[in-house]
């Protein structure tokens, strides 16, 4: 549910990384932050909890263009893996524009992927959400790492939706840039009265 800053000129959308814990979604969270231009993103803000932490932060991409006249700003959060966290989880996901999933991709990590995945569709409808009408995309990371299952294999247990996917090795930066480039232009598309 993004929001309108009308004396910035600037429409706020929040983007949510979502995923099982150590499935690198902080890893993609700082790939992006690195990479972004100190003028256009504010500080890195960290939560941090017995075993994970809560990342955000938010910036304002050049490329994305402007919706009369209003430049749009991302924020970006990650969610706590565990399922300790879970309150954690639905209070991050509150007034969301769109996800991206981060799948570990190593074979005996496949349980916890479908047990996050089965968690956020819950979490998404008991907010009122469907899945299959915002923007959403999986990264299928750890990509580069020798017990990582087939793509095949992540997709047919994963990508129940049809969703837009990507191969990613987070800490190359590999996936990284597509699977946000791809969920922020859905977004705009959405806040443009297009479907996603």
């Amino acid at each position: 549910m993004s929001f309108i800053n009308y004396n910035a000129k600037e429409i706020h959308c929040k983007i949510v990384y979502y995923g099982p814990s150590l499935s690198g979604k902080t890893t993609n969270l700082q790939w992006v932050y690195n990479k972004t231009v100190a003028q256009d993103k504010s500080d890195m803000v960290e939560l941090p909890t017995d075993v994970e932490r809560t990342l955000f932060f938010d910036f304002l991409p050049m490329e994305i263009g402007e919706i009369r006249g209003f430049k749009t700003r991302f924020h970006l959060y990650t969610v706590p893996g565990q399922v300790v966290y879970d309150a954690s989880r639905k209070l991050i996901l509150k007034g969301l524009d769109g996800i991206i999933f981060v799948a570990d991709s190593q074979a005996e990590r496949m349980e916890e992927n479908i047990q996050s995945l089965n968690n956020l569709e819950k979490n998404l409808e008991q907010q009122g959400y469907d899945i299959r009408n915002i923007p959403f995309a999986i990264q299928y990371n750890k990509r580069d790492l020798p017990n990582a299952l087939p793509l095949s294999e992540l997709r047919s247990a994963l990508n129940r939706h049809n969703s837009p996917d990507f191969e990613g090795s987070a800490r190359e930066g590999k996936g990284v840039f597509e699977a946000l480039k791809t969920t922020s232009k859905a977004i705009i598309t959405t806040l443009k009265g297009g479907d996603i």
